[in-house]
């Protein structure tokens, strides 16, 4: 299920909701002024793809590739 981002019209609020794809989305209340309706945000995503850096990975595809695990 993907998580969408929503901006509440009245109070700012930026928030995430799980979401099945066929929901649009229409009855959501912001959780902290209960205003109707918020604006559904254009927001990037994550890939498991070639972030790995991003995500400690080492590049080389191998455990043991010169970083030192402070072991021994």
């Amino acid at each position: 299920m993907p998580i969408y981002e929503y901006e509440c019209k009245k109070c700012g609020k930026v928030f995430e909701i799980y979401q099945r794809l066929s929901e649009k989305g229409e009855d959501i209340n912001c959780p902290v002024c209960g205003a109707e309706k918020p604006i559904k945000r254009v927001s990037s995503f994550s890939s498991y793809g070639d972030s790995h850096s991003s995500l400690g990975y080492n590049s080389s595809g191998s455990c043991g590739s010169g970083h030192s695990s402070g072991f021994g």
